[in-house]
């Protein structure tokens, strides 16, 4: 089952019957049953006349049919085991599919139904197994079509080039429009040419909107009629949001609707969730509005046409007929008009005027208003008689107004208010008369100075755009504990110099706008919104999981200047606190050190290697708790210690950074055979020969290594292996504080906290290796609470190589390793394994010849496998 979909005009029919053309000869029967919507429409016995028609075609003889039960019985009957090709073109209604063609049960294997229509429901209800949507033609396809028409040759006349293309222009891609006029103009002079162009202009084609309009005429709810006028005539082009409240407040039902219309293809939605519509769909709709009253413009019930508009509102010819209005002009053509011209549009709901004046009463403004968008309005306040009590939508760019109104108004239904550009605008109006706001636009007002501090009030706030507000000071206390406002601009407002704490209160914020202002200090507590997903603060702008590891790297940096991308955190699953940068640029790190306890892990970029030395002193010495000058120490006389961990026992603590659990066991192991044939003095650390991996070792907390540059195997885990003494009250585990990353070469310092250590993820894994390249002179410092003393610490990098093998009877394992040349083929007993005989191995490793031993022991002690 195949659905072709799409607008009247766009060829859905002709498609059908190309395909069936090409086709038809497969099938052991075939029928092409055409307009069965006209024939429904006309004929009270239409769908008994389609059944008759289908089993005419398969049969070949003459059938009557009695009932529509009668008939589709007959046809599941005959089409049972019969591969068929059925195409059912333009259909309207599922009453239809079902009189024709019931379900798919009813054919054979192999059969082909196509379905034509302008309902995309339809094909959801018959389940199609796709669904072409048909487009419009482009521009030389369009030229080509309209010329075989027009002059019976595959391009135009060279004189009626240029005419050509504008007839095409106005089609859009359509090509009955382009069949219609082109064969109209065909042999008809230049000067008829730019007459039918101009009268297309008001007075859309006959035939072409004869065949669009039957998708308005299908339109059952007069609701939705009246939404597709509203949109052709006033909101092509606008937000579908945006329209849809304005819709709705006119009782139209806009979500549901604007959804008809779509299915129907009568509307789209294009690219930033715009309303689109075709020229011509758009024209037709145009034409049913005139059609109401073709000479009486003031009794139609919308008006858009400037000269139309015009006429009406200077000759007071408008009647409660009218519930649309839009004029604009450019400001050289401003114009006046007397408020006497509204007193009788009584029903008008929709209003848009652009460099327009109006004196007089404002009574005589009909009081059913939703819409009022008035652009270069000139009073320097909405007059007190000027009845706003219905108004949905309130815009009035570029006005002149320094205060709203006079007197306080209640406007119980108004959603949205934008006053951008009004520059003369000092304050904003009591919000607590506005309790369902939910859009505050006031861009660009350069004089407004403050907000009312009503503005605490707006519970169904979303949105606060007060980008180039560059007289507004900082934002109302209140402000921060909006909990709906899920939008905040306030680029450009060069006097607000700060955000408070409070920002943490609004729990659906996901997008924070503030550049070019005169914040310096960011709110730490917005690191612990959890809606946020935009941000542009302090230089920095993009999705917040990028930003923030940037703004908290630049705050924690020696330099406070902003740095290179690099990210700060390796995950942010615990929560993130204030940093006090002043007291951290003047040298008194302990507050912004305190806070470290919180984070996951952090990052700081150094400019120098010296400075990469204070700063490492210095959060050890703070932070940590640790001497600094114990690691000068341990590096001149580890005999220090010694006397300090004489009366105490030596222990071990493996951590482990990256994949490399295997490793931990083999460690594990070598370090307790080795400890119990040596003295606890001397404890067994294994050394670098080890084909797992390759060693490095250090007297007291840390380790000094280069990284290697002639591994050719990626660099999985490493693995810190700490001796230690202590007290028996004192667990290492516990008493450990982090793991700080020093690289020379970079001048960085990572830093995990004891809880980011005991939890080391994949992403964790991943910033470290991220920083280690080879060559680059690495540190690595284990940090302990007071009561732990650390004799010696060695670092483990762990290479490995992967082979992916196949193991009887069908279990596959992945197993890494670094195979040694010097092995020798030993006997297992803990895996009975033969190797397959088209074992592959990718990459091939070094020849040895106890390689499947091995495998076989790791295969052994590996979890995931099963007895099987």
């Amino acid at each position: 089952m195949v659905g072709i979909w799409g607008m009247g005009g766009l060829g859905k029919t002709t498609t059908a019957k190309a395909i069936f053309n090409q086709i038809h000869r497969k099938f052991m029967c075939t029928s092409f049953i055409e307009n069965i919507r006209e024939v429904c429409e006309n004929d009270s016995r239409g769908h008994m006349h389609l059944q008759e028609q289908l089993l005419s075609d398969v049969l070949k003889t003459k059938e009557k049919i009695h009932s529509i039960g009668r008939g589709t019985a007959m046809i599941k009957k005959i089409l049972s085991g019969k591969r068929a090709l059925v195409i059912l073109d333009d259909v309207t209604t599922s009453e239809q599919l079902r009189a024709l063609c019931g379900n798919r049960e009813w054919f054979a294997s192999g059969s082909v139904i196509i379905v034509t229509t302008r309902d995309v429901r339809l094909h959801n209800s018959l389940k199609a197994d796709y669904v072409y949507t048909m487009k419009e033609m482009d521009e030389d396809e369009s030229l080509e079509l309209f010329s075989w028409h027009a002059f019976g040759e595959a391009s135009p006349r060279e004189d009626f080039n240029e005419l050509s293309r504008r007839v095409v222009a106005y089609c859009g891609g359509l090509p009955l429009a382009l069949e219609v006029l082109g064969s109209y103009l065909n042999e008809r002079e230049e000067i008829e040419w730019e007459s039918v162009l101009s009268k297309l202009e008001r007075i859309p084609n006959d035939q072409v909107q004869q065949k669009l309009r039957i998708s308005y005429d299908g339109l059952k709810d007069e609701l939705e009629k009246d939404i597709f006028l509203d949109i052709c005539c006033f909101f092509v082009g606008k937000d579908r949001a945006y329209v849809t409240d304005i819709l709705n407040g006119c009782g139209l039902y806009a979500d549901i609707g604007i959804t008809l219309l779509i299915e129907r293809s009568l509307l789209q939605v294009e690219k930033n969730n715009k309303l689109g519509m075709h020229d011509l769909v758009r024209d037709m709709g145009r034409a049913i509005v005139r059609e109401s009253s073709t000479k009486d413009l003031g009794k139609r019930s919308r008006l858009w046409f400037h000269e139309d508009v015009h006429d009406v509102l200077t000759k007071n010819t408008g009647t409660e007929t009218v519930e649309g209005l839009i004029l604009k002009l450019q400001s050289t053509s401003r114009v006046c008009f007397s408020t006497n011209a509204f007193k009788e549009m009584r029903k008008l709901r929709l209003l848009q005027l652009e460099c327009v004046d109006l004196t007089g009463d404002y009574r005589h403004l009909s009081h059913e208003l939703k819409w009022v968008y008035w652009k270069g309005f000139t009073s320097t306040y909405i007059p007190d008689h000027f009845y706003l009590g219905n108004l949905v939508v309130l815009e009035l760019k570029y006005s002149s107004v320094k205060q709203v109104w006079k007197e306080t108004k209640l406007l119980e239904k108004l959603k949205i208010l934008d006053l951008s550009h009004s520059w003369y605008l000092e304050n904003t109006p009591d919000f607590s008369k506005l309790p369902n706001l939910e859009k505050l636009i006031l861009k660009d007002c350069s004089s407004l100075f403050e907000l009312h501090h009503t503005i605490g009030d707006l519970s169904n706030l979303l949105l606060i755009n007060l980008e180039g507000c560059t007289s507004l000071n900082n934002l109302p206390g209140k402000t921060y504990q909006l909990k709906s406002v899920k939008t905040l601009i306030i680029s450009g407002c060069s006097k607000i110099d700060k955000l408070e704490e409070d920002i943490a209160q609004m729990e659906s914020l996901t997008t924070l706008i503030a550049k070019d202002t005169a914040i310096k200090e960011v709110p730490y507590s917005i690191l612990g919104l959890k809606s946020i997903g935009y941000i542009s603060l302090c230089g920095y702008e993009g999705l917040s999981r990028d930003v923030f590891p940037s703004l908290l790297r630049s705050w924690i940096s020696p330099t406070m200047n902003p740095l290179s991308h690099i990210p700060l955190f390796a995950a942010m699953s615990l929560p993130l606190v204030s940093m006090d940068i002043q007291n951290y640029s003047s040298g008194n790190s302990s507050s912004w050190l305190s806070s470290l306890s919180k984070l996951r892990s952090v990052w700081i970029q150094c400019h120098s290697e010296i400075q990469l030395a204070q700063e490492s002193r210095r959060i050890l010495d703070d932070q940590y708790d640790v001497n600094s000058m114990d690691l000068e120490a341990s590096s001149s006389s580890s005999s220090s210690y010694a006397s300090q961990i004489s009366d105490f026992s030596l222990k071990s603590l493996l951590i482990r950074l990256g994949s490399c659990y295997t490793v931990i066991d083999t460690l594990a192991s070598s370090i307790s055979q080795g400890s119990t044939t040596n003295a606890s003095s001397n404890f067994f650390l294994p050394g670098g020969d080890d084909p797992y991996w390759l060693a490095y070792k250090g007297e007291g907390p840390s380790v000094h290594f280069q990284v290697p540059e002639d591994r050719d195997c990626c660099l999985k885990g490493i693995v810190l292996c700490v001796v230690y003494s202590s007290t028996p009250e004192n667990m290492a585990t516990e008493c450990l504080t982090s793991v700080m990353i020093n690289n020379h070469t970079k001048f960085t310092i990572q830093i995990y906290k004891q809880g980011t250590v005991m939890s080391f993820n994949d992403e964790d894994w991943e910033s470290v290796k991220s920083n280690l390249d080879p060559g680059d002179d690495t540190e690595i410092v284990v940090s302990f609470g007071r009561g732990l003393t650390v004799k010696e610490t060695a670092v483990y990098l762990i290479y490995a190589q992967s082979i992916i093998m196949e193991i009887e009877p069908s279990i596959t394992v992945e197993v890494e390793f670094e195979p040694s040349a010097n092995e020798k083929m030993e006997p297992s007993s803990e895996v009975n394994m033969q190797p397959s005989p088209d074992l592959k191995m990718e990459p091939s490793p070094k020849p040895t010849k106890n390689i499947f031993t091995r495998i076989a022991k790791r295969i052994g002690k590996c979890s995931c496998l099963n007895q099987n």
